[in-house]
């Protein structure tokens, strides 16, 4: 086994931000940015419209890097880029794919729900939700 290269979508708008509820394994039923597995071939920033697109309906436009983070488990090693995405439109976010949920959650909200773990701490690191400012 090897770790797996993923991408992650980070949405910010008018004080929300774009969330997906796992319908899978890991952390299926938790809240999560959108995201995934970087297929053979496709670019970073390729992956992370596509997941976008495929997890919510959402046109997307990347942006650039956020950070990237590990996540560990006892059969799963994701290296995952998280980039900032812009969304195109503004239209209203459908489950798809592997999301059991999707939709715009307040930056107030996000100590309310059950995040995947590390995710809060991870925005509030990059800026997101962050009460100081």
């Amino acid at each position: 086994m090897r770790p797996e290269i993923c991408v992650g979508a980070v949405a910010v708008r008018d004080g929300c931000v774009l969330l997906v509820r796992r319908g899978q394994a890991p952390a299926a039923g938790r809240w999560s940015v959108p995201g995934g597995r970087v297929e053979w071939g496709e670019t970073l920033a390729a992956a992370v419209v596509r997941e976008v697109a495929e997890e919510t309906g959402l046109e997307a436009s990347c942006e650039g890097i956020a950070d990237w983070v590990e996540r560990i488990g006892e059969d799963y090693h994701y290296v995952i880029a998280d980039f900032w995405v812009t969304i195109d439109g503004d239209g209203t976010p459908a489950a798809g794919d592997d999301a059991a949920e999707a939709r715009w959650v307040s930056l107030s909200e996000l100590d309310d729900l059950d995040l995947t773990s590390g995710l809060r701490e991870f925005l509030r690191h990059i800026g997101v939700g962050d009460p100081s400012g």
